[in-house]
């Protein structure tokens, strides 16, 4: 399991959250995003629109499985 911790860049829309959404689901690892006492599946758009991910609070991406690493590093682009 990896873990990474980041500030979000940009505050996402319905069109960032449904790419983000997008980006988590290329990959067979599971993969969460929590941003305080909240996590939800990185790969459901109905739980990412409610986290209310918003510039510059921090997140923590965490992914488990084969292509973890590449998982990621992929989405922190997306947040960052």
């Amino acid at each position: 399991m990896m873990e990474k911790t980041l500030t979000i860049g940009k505050s996402l829309d319905a069109r960032q959250a449904a790419f983000f959404v997008q980006t988590a689901s290329k990959f067979e690892s599971k993969v969460q995003v929590s941003i305080g006492d909240r996590k939800v599946n990185a790969k459901s758009i109905m739980g990412t629109i409610s986290l209310g991910i918003n510039e510059g609070e921090v997140a923590v991406i965490t992914a488990e499985g084969i292509d973890e690493e590449l998982a990621i590093n992929e989405i922190a682009k997306v947040l960052e």
